[in-house]
């Protein structure tokens, strides 16, 4: 009988697992922690998640499809609440009596055809006809380099947890991306002194755009085109946010949507207020001082590298596969074109809640599955259709970094996913 392994139970694995089990395809699921909720369990090692963390995006867009968020659960959830939700997902179907907890894969390699041999943390190796890689995209830590060494504290953000470790210290938080300005924001309320330091300038979104949460208000109004919708939302941001270089921030280089929007509404504040003082790139580190690319210097106690996380599945590596950091041989952001039996789920960045993504990456991971095993039109249409290059970025100009190449436009991205599994059912008839 044919079986598929899906490595992770986070977000995506479970999407994954939901998807095959109701397309009756026979899966296990390896997890290496010991419960479900991937990188938003705080208790797992390398979790990014931090006290003050909560969703970027609001309950009403950010659910797993025929799933909804509680209906009291505020805008934007917590953390806490979110990993209540995602558990509430894998009891609601059922998915732990397939999930083995506790076990990692420490590597996967195609062995024959499309099987592939998968290498436990127990000793054991199982062959499976397929590997679904659902280790997620935000864990593996990116650590900047500058001139010199700095003697004081410093550390990645995947190892913040909480403002009370900032209290009393200089602190400064290099990056600005969400997670950076978050823990800015808890240095300012919890640090004797705050800085944040920024390659270049950023648009801030509020989280609110007329009393509505911000996506909700975007995809709830007529439709806009993707080379139209920058040049409104820059218009919209003057008016409602004003001049950033006020707070002592840089100006924008780019156009807004064109790097990972920052929503944040508390930064501005504490940037208002004095909380917190902007800073220009690290031009060098000088022992106890940092020297920025103006000139000036600082002598913070602790530096906190907000600075991303680097794509990465550990356990491919380890079997010699490794992905394209272009992004290019995957098809969809999923399907590998250079080893059969590879499907990789949630490696992707967008302006947009990831779990109405995953879900429609599920439905069509079953579909391309269960053609498979039929081996018929419906298969043959998705190899011509994955032979064919497809821009994911629905006409957006995004920024040149390592952060989006796996960067999808996220109305454009949705509609792809359900175009080519409609494409499929229609073969199949």
């Amino acid at each position: 009988m044919t079986r598929y392994c899906i490595i992770g139970a986070g977000p995506s694995g479970l999407a994954a697992a939901r998807a095959l089990a109701s397309a009756g395809l026979a899966f296990d699921v390896f997890e290496r922690h010991s419960d479900v909720g991937g990188i938003w369990d705080p208790g797992n090692p390398n979790t990014p998640i931090y006290a003050s963390a909560h969703f970027i995006s609001s309950r009403t867009q950010s659910a797993f499809d025929d799933f909804p968020m509680p209906a009291d659960y505020p805008d934007y959830p917590s953390w806490k609440q979110v990993l209540e939700y995602i558990r509430a997902f894998a009891d609601k179907f059922d998915l732990r009596k397939h999930i083995r907890f506790d076990t990692s894969v420490t590597s996967a390699s195609l062995v024959a055809g499309e099987q592939w041999d998968v290498h436990l943390s127990t000793g054991e190796v199982r062959r499976y006809d397929g590997v679904i890689a659902a280790v997620g995209h935000d864990w593996d830590p990116l650590l900047p380099e500058y001139p010199g060494t700095f003697e004081g504290k410093a550390y990645h953000s995947v190892g913040y947890r909480s403002g009370a470790e900032l209290a009393g210290k200089k602190v400064l938080v290099v990056g600005a991306g969400n997670s950076g300005c978050d823990i800015a924001c808890d240095a300012a309320v919890h640090a004797s002194q705050a800085w944040i330091s920024m390659r270049r300038g950023y648009h801030f979104l509020p989280k609110h755009f007329f009393g509505q949460p911000t996506d909700e208000f975007f995809r709830g109004g007529p439709h806009i085109p993707n080379w139209l919708a920058p040049s409104l939302l820059a218009v919209l941001l003057r008016i409602i946010v004003g001049d950033l270089r006020r707070y002592g921030l840089p100006k924008p280089d780019h156009k807004p949507l064109a790097t990972h929007p920052i929503i944040n509404s508390q930064l501005l504040h504490h940037l208002a207020h004095g909380d917190v003082a902007a800073k220009p790139d690290i031009a060098e580190l000088r022992g106890r001082a940092v020297r920025f690319v103006d000139g000036s210097e600082i002598e913070p106690d602790v530096i906190l590298w907000a600075t991303g996380y680097r794509p990465s599945i550990p356990c491919l590596e380890a079997g010699g596969i490794h992905l394209a950091e272009s992004g290019e041989d995957l098809y969809l952001n999923m399907f590998s074109r250079d080893h059969p039996g590879l499907y990789v789920m949630g490696f992707f960045g967008t302006a947009g809640a990831a779990y109405p993504i995953v879900s429609k990456q599920g439905a069509l991971l079953a579909a391309v599955l269960t053609a498979r095993e039929k081996k018929g039109a419906a298969m043959r249409t998705f190899d011509q259709l994955r032979a064919k290059p497809r821009s994911l970025r629905g006409g957006m100009r995004y920024v040149s970094s390592p952060r989006h190449a796996f960067y999808v436009q996220f109305e454009e991205y949705l509609k792809m996913l359900d175009k080519v599994r409609s494409t499929m059912e229609r073969a199949a008839h």
